[in-house]
C-alpha cells in the first residue's frame, strides 16, 4: 500500500455529515460516529446502528469504489458469509474530491484468538468462504492493476522491492532462507484460469460474533487472478494444527503454497526493512511472520 500524502483532505464526522445532508438527506440526522480502527485505504463511519460510510484516504484508493459497487452486489448471493453490500454511492463535494460510499453495516468484531470458541471451526469456515469466493462468476471482473495494488498477479511484480528489502535485513532475517522462500515463489507460475480473491484476508478484515466468524470486509484489492495472494493468513494467524486445517480446506497444490509465502514474505519484509512508514509496533509483528513463512518453507518448500 502507498501512504497518503499530505494533499490528503481532512476526513471527520463533520466531513461526513456535510456529505451526508447534500448528497443523502434522508440519512442526514442519523448520529455519525468513528469506527477503531478506522482502516487505512480507507475511513470508516458508522452511520446509525445499520450502515456505514467509507471515504478513500487518498486518490490511490478510488478505483475501488466503483469495483465494490459494482461486484459486491453480485458476489454476497454466491458467498457463505455477509459481505458489506453498497446502498449509496457518494460523488466528490464538500471539499471532498473523490467517490464515497455508504454500505449496510455488519455486525461483530475484528477477529482476535480470545474471541472465538474453537480456531480450527475458523479455519474451516474461512476456506470454505474462499472457496466460495474462487468459485463464483468471474465473468468480466477485474484483473490484478492499479486498482489492487497487483494482488492476484505474479509476485515478481514486487521483485525488485523484495531484493532490496532482503539486502537492508542482511543483519536481522535469515536471508539466505529468504531468497529461497521467493525464488520458490517465481519459479511456480499461476497457470489456471483466473479465480475470485480477496487480496487482503487479514485479522482487521474478518469479523466474528458469538465465538464464530460471522463475515468479511474489505474487498478493495479483490479482482480476479490468482488465489495464492489470500493465503497469507496461514501465517499472520493460524499456526500448528489450525494451519493445517487451513491449508487442507483450501485444497491448493504446492505452487500456490509457495506464492503464497512469497506474497506473505514480500510484505512482511517490506515492512520490517522500513519502507512502508509501519509503526514499531507492525514491525514487531512482521518479523513473528518472516520466522513462520521460513519455518514452513523448510518443512514444505
Amino acid at each position: 500500500m502507498t501512504e497518503p500524502t499530505s494533499a490528503t483532505p481532512s476526513i471527520d464526522v463533520p466531513l461526513v455529515h456535510r456529505l451526508l445532508a447534500a448528497q443523502f438527506p434522508q440519512w442526514s440526522e442519523l448520529d455519525v460516529r468513528p469506527i477503531d480502527p478506522g482502516g487505512w485505504d480507507n475511513r470508516t463511519f458508522r452511520l446509525g446502528d445499520r450502515m456505514t460510510v467509507r471515504l478513500p484516504s487518498a486518490e490511490h484508493y478510488v478505483l475501488q469504489v466503483e469495483k465494490e459497487h459494482r461486484w459486491l452486489p453480485l458476489l454476497a448471493s454466491q458467498l457463505p458469509l455477509p459481505i458489506p453490500v453498497p446502498l449509496g454511492k457518494g460523488v466528490p463535494g464538500e471539499g471532498f474530491p473523490w467517490p464515497w460510499s455508504v454500505y449496510r453495516y455488519l455486525p461483530g468484531q475484528t477477529l482476535a484468538v480470545e474471541r472465538v470458541d474453537d480456531v480450527s471451526q475458523v479455519a474451516k469456515d474461512l476456506a470454505r468462504f474462499l472457496r466460495a469466493l474462487m468459485q463464483a462468476d468471474a465473468i468480466g471482473a477485474p484483473l490484478p492493476g492499479d486498482h489492487n495494488f497487483h494482488s492476484g498477479g505474479p509476485p515478481a511484480f514486487y521483485d525488485a522491492q523484495t531484493r532490496q528489502a532482503l539486502t537492508l535485513l542482511a543483519d536481522n532475517v535469515d536471508t539466505t532462507v529468504a531468497a529461497e522462500v521467493w525464488e520458490a515463489a517465481l519459479a511456480a507460475p499461476f497457470e489456471g484460469a483466473p479465480v475470485w480473491f480477496h487480496g487482503d484476508i487479514a485479522w482487521g478484515n474478518l469479523l466474528v460474533e458469538n465465538g464464530s466468524l460471522s463475515g468479511v470486509i474489505d474487498f478493495g484489492t479483490s479482482g480476479v487472478g490468482d488465489p495464492a495472494c489470500d493465503l497469507a493468513i496461514a501465517w499472520t494467524f493460524f499456526d500448528g494444527e489450525n494451519r493445517e486445517v487451513f491449508r487442507d480446506g483450501m485444497a491448493l497444490d504446492r505452487g500456490a503454497w509457495a506464492r503464497g509465502r512469497g506474497w506473505t514474505l514480500w510484505k512482511a519484509l517490506i515492512v520490517l526493512a522500513d519502507m512502508t512508514g509501519a509503526p514499531a509496533s507492525e514491525k514487531a509483528k512482521q518479523r513473528v511472520v518472516i520466522d513462520e513463512v521460513l519455518a514452513d518453507h523448510r518443512r514444505y518448500g
